[in-house]
C-alpha cells in the first residue's frame, strides 16, 4: 500500500516562507493528480494547489501569487513553495495523489503543521 510522506512544515513569522513537500514510500505509475490540502481547526479540509497531468496547475484564490506547486516526475514529488505567509495560512497541510492502476486510486499524507504566528 503506497503511503506519502510530507514535510516541510514548521513555524514561520507573517511574511516568512516555507517549502512543503511529500514522497510516496513505493512506486507509483501513471499519477495523474497531486494536490496540497489544508484543514484548520474547526474547518473543512480545502483544497491550495493541484497538478493535473503533470502539467495543469490550480490555486484556490488565497494561494494565488503567494503558493507555488511543482513536482518532480523522476521521483514522482510534488512541492508546495509558500512565500508571504499570512496568520490565515495556519494549518495543516496535507498532500494527496491520484492515479490509474486497475481503477483509481486515492493516497493521503498525514499532514504537516504549517503555524504562521509573530
Amino acid at each position: 500500500q503506497v503511503q506519502l510522506v510530507e514535510s516541510g512544515g514548521g513555524l514561520v513569522q507573517p511574511g516568512g516562507s516555507l517549502s512543503l513537500s511529500c514522497a510516496p514510500s513505493g512506486s507509483i505509475f501513471t499519477i495523474y493528480f497531486m494536490g496540497w490540502y489544508r484543514q484548520a481547526p474547526g474547518k473543512q479540509r480545502e483544497l491550495v494547489a493541484s497538478i493535473t497531468g503533470g502539467i495543469s496547475t490550480n490555486y484556490a484564490d488565497s494561494g494565488k501569487g503567494r503558493f507555488t506547486i511543482s513536482r518532480d516526475n523522476a521521483k514522482n514529488t510534488v512541492h508546495l513553495q509558500m512565500n508571504s505567509l499570512e496568520t490565515e495560512d495556519t494549518a495543516v497541510y496535507y498532500c494527496s495523489y491520484r492515479w490509474q492502476l486497475g481503477g483509481l486510486n486515492t493516497a493521503w499524507g498525514k499532514g504537516t503543521q504549517v503555524t504562521v504566528s509573530s
